[in-house]
């Protein structure tokens, strides 16, 4: 995020590396379907499993799955400055989000018992534009800390509007 004259950086991060082992584990699961699948595959067409194949598609697929979620999370980012909050998504296609600081209303933290245990959650923002706008840092690790530095762009930002009036 390009800071504009006078804004102030608070916060920046991406989810927790956390956020994603449920996206691991679906892809694990996957890696070893498609590993038997191979497996099954040689062994109907020669009568034994081919065992360099079936290593060698479960280590592509693994690389894959491995890549995709740590590019998944190093490409999404989170943004606190003291004018506003500002999420980044994607590598290639890219998908931006941000709103004032001041219109934000509401701050909301959910943690399921997994999130509690492995200490990330989301935090959702209440903005001024309604129900229909989403706005959440998902996958946050100390969410509470997230909240606090919104409150401290909120107060830093009460007190720098006057001066720009």
């Amino acid at each position: 995020m390009d800071l504009e004259p006078g804004e102030r950086l608070i916060f920046e991060g991406h989810p927790s590396w956390r956020s994603i082992l449920g996206f691991y584990i679906k892809g694990l699961v996957v890696v070893a379907l498609a590993g038997a699948a191979v497996g099954v595959a040689t062994q109907m067409a020669d009568d034994k499993v081919n065992a360099g194949l079936v290593t060698l598609v479960v280590i592509v697929l693994l690389a894959i799955v491995i890549a995709a979620g740590y590019l998944k999370r190093l490409f999404t980012t989170y943004t606190i400055s003291n004018h506003r909050l500002h999420i980044r998504r994607g590598i290639v296609a890219r998908a931006e989000q941000q709103t004032l600081i001041t219109r934000v209303q509401n701050v909301n933290t959910h943690q399921s018992v997994l999130q509690r245990m492995l200490a990330i959650g989301n935090v959702n923002f209440d903005t001024a534009a309604g129900d229909d706008y989403d706005f959440e840092f998902s996958g946050v690790a100390s969410p509470h800390d997230v909240v606090d530095a919104v409150h401290r762009a909120q107060r830093e930002s009460d007190v720098t509007a006057p001066a720009a009036r």
